[in-house]
Protein backbone atom coordinates (compact mmCIF):
# COMPACT_ATOMS: atom_id res chain seq x y z
CA UNK A 1 0.00 0.00 0.00
CA UNK A 2 2.56 2.62 0.57
CA UNK A 3 4.43 1.60 -2.24
CA UNK A 4 1.40 2.63 -4.78
CA UNK A 5 1.01 5.49 -2.68
CA UNK A 6 4.72 6.60 -3.56
CA UNK A 7 4.43 5.53 -7.02
CA UNK A 8 1.03 7.47 -7.45
CA UNK A 9 2.65 10.73 -5.57
CA UNK A 10 5.92 10.66 -8.16
CA UNK A 11 3.88 10.00 -11.22
CA UNK A 12 1.64 13.16 -10.26
CA UNK A 13 4.95 15.21 -9.33
CA UNK A 14 6.09 14.29 -12.64
CA UNK A 15 3.70 14.74 -14.72
CA UNK A 16 2.87 18.24 -12.63
CA UNK A 17 6.90 19.18 -13.57
CA UNK A 18 6.60 18.18 -17.20
CA UNK A 19 3.58 20.32 -18.27
CA UNK A 20 5.18 23.91 -16.86
CA UNK A 21 5.57 26.39 -19.59
CA UNK A 22 9.13 27.28 -20.31
CA UNK A 23 7.40 30.46 -22.26
CA UNK A 24 6.71 31.72 -19.44
CA UNK A 25 9.92 32.47 -17.54
CA UNK A 26 9.76 36.21 -18.50
CA UNK A 27 10.97 38.40 -15.09
CA UNK A 28 8.90 41.29 -13.45
CA UNK A 29 11.41 43.36 -15.58
CA UNK A 30 9.73 42.96 -19.09
CA UNK A 31 12.79 41.42 -20.25
CA UNK A 32 10.35 38.51 -21.87
CA UNK A 33 8.10 41.04 -23.49
CA UNK A 34 11.00 42.19 -25.49
CA UNK A 35 13.13 39.11 -26.58
CA UNK A 36 8.95 38.47 -28.11
CA UNK A 37 9.03 41.75 -29.60
CA UNK A 38 12.49 40.92 -31.03
CA UNK A 39 11.41 37.65 -32.24
CA UNK A 40 8.43 39.37 -33.75
CA UNK A 41 10.00 42.43 -35.72
CA UNK A 42 12.47 39.28 -36.88
CA UNK A 43 10.16 37.26 -38.42
CA UNK A 44 8.22 40.27 -40.02
CA UNK A 45 11.51 41.97 -41.45
CA UNK A 46 13.11 38.94 -43.20
CA UNK A 47 10.73 39.21 -45.84
CA UNK A 48 9.98 42.61 -45.84
CA UNK A 49 13.53 44.16 -45.75
CA UNK A 50 15.46 42.82 -48.08
CA UNK A 51 16.28 45.32 -50.65
CA UNK A 52 19.11 46.89 -53.29
CA UNK A 53 17.22 50.37 -53.17
CA UNK A 54 20.32 52.19 -51.49
CA UNK A 55 18.00 55.29 -51.37
CA UNK A 56 15.97 53.59 -48.31
CA UNK A 57 19.17 52.55 -46.47
CA UNK A 58 21.38 55.58 -47.20
CA UNK A 59 19.11 57.32 -44.41
CA UNK A 60 20.25 55.02 -42.01
CA UNK A 61 23.02 56.70 -39.37
CA UNK A 62 25.62 53.79 -40.04
CA UNK A 63 25.18 53.52 -44.08
CA UNK A 64 27.41 55.92 -44.95
CA UNK A 65 30.56 53.88 -42.66
CA UNK A 66 29.37 50.42 -44.15
CA UNK A 67 30.33 51.79 -47.27
CA UNK A 68 32.89 53.03 -47.11
CA UNK A 69 34.53 49.87 -45.65
CA UNK A 70 33.08 47.05 -47.71
CA UNK A 71 34.43 46.51 -51.57
CA UNK A 72 32.92 48.24 -54.66
CA UNK A 73 29.83 44.92 -54.82
CA UNK A 74 25.94 46.24 -54.79
CA UNK A 75 24.90 44.46 -51.64
CA UNK A 76 21.25 43.46 -51.07
CA UNK A 77 20.66 44.71 -47.48
CA UNK A 78 18.65 42.34 -44.99
CA UNK A 79 17.02 43.60 -41.70
CA UNK A 80 17.65 40.85 -39.02
CA UNK A 81 16.73 42.70 -35.81
CA UNK A 82 15.25 46.51 -35.46
CA UNK A 83 14.62 47.19 -32.05
CA UNK A 84 14.64 50.65 -29.98
CA UNK A 85 18.38 49.26 -28.84
CA UNK A 86 20.53 47.75 -31.79
CA UNK A 87 20.12 47.09 -35.26
CA UNK A 88 21.67 44.37 -37.41
CA UNK A 89 22.11 44.15 -41.21
CA UNK A 90 23.17 41.31 -42.78
CA UNK A 91 24.84 42.05 -46.72
CA UNK A 92 24.62 39.62 -49.27
CA UNK A 93 26.12 39.37 -52.61
CA UNK A 94 24.40 39.27 -55.93
CA UNK A 95 25.15 35.51 -55.88
CA UNK A 96 23.01 35.32 -52.36
CA UNK A 97 26.15 34.68 -50.04
CA UNK A 98 26.01 36.46 -46.88
CA UNK A 99 29.32 38.59 -46.87
CA UNK A 100 29.20 41.24 -43.90
CA UNK A 101 26.72 41.53 -40.84
CA UNK A 102 26.71 44.94 -39.36
CA UNK A 103 25.88 45.37 -35.61
CA UNK A 104 24.27 48.83 -34.57
CA UNK A 105 24.03 49.54 -30.89
CA UNK A 106 21.69 52.98 -30.80
CA UNK A 107 22.13 54.08 -27.19
CA UNK A 108 25.94 54.62 -27.83
CA UNK A 109 26.00 54.75 -31.59
CA UNK A 110 28.72 52.04 -31.91
CA UNK A 111 29.07 49.97 -34.72
CA UNK A 112 30.22 46.95 -35.73
CA UNK A 113 31.30 45.77 -39.02
CA UNK A 114 31.98 42.03 -39.42
CA UNK A 115 33.11 40.31 -42.95
CA UNK A 116 31.38 36.49 -42.46
CA UNK A 117 34.25 34.99 -44.81
CA UNK A 118 36.62 34.89 -42.19
CA UNK A 119 37.68 37.95 -42.64
CA UNK A 120 36.84 39.37 -38.78
CA UNK A 121 35.75 42.41 -37.52
CA UNK A 122 36.58 45.48 -40.28
CA UNK A 123 35.12 48.23 -37.67
CA UNK A 124 34.56 48.17 -34.23
CA UNK A 125 34.04 52.33 -33.40
CA UNK A 126 31.69 54.86 -31.84
CA UNK A 127 30.07 56.85 -34.55
CA UNK A 128 30.01 60.72 -33.97
CA UNK A 129 27.15 62.12 -36.40
CA UNK A 130 24.35 59.93 -35.29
Amino acid sequence: MNKMLLIVITAATLLTACQSNPADTGDATGNNEQSVQTETSQQNNESAEESLDHDKWSELPEYDVIVRNMDSQDYTFRTVTDNKNERILLLTNPDGEEKYKTIFIKNTSRLKIIDVDGGGQLFNDILENS
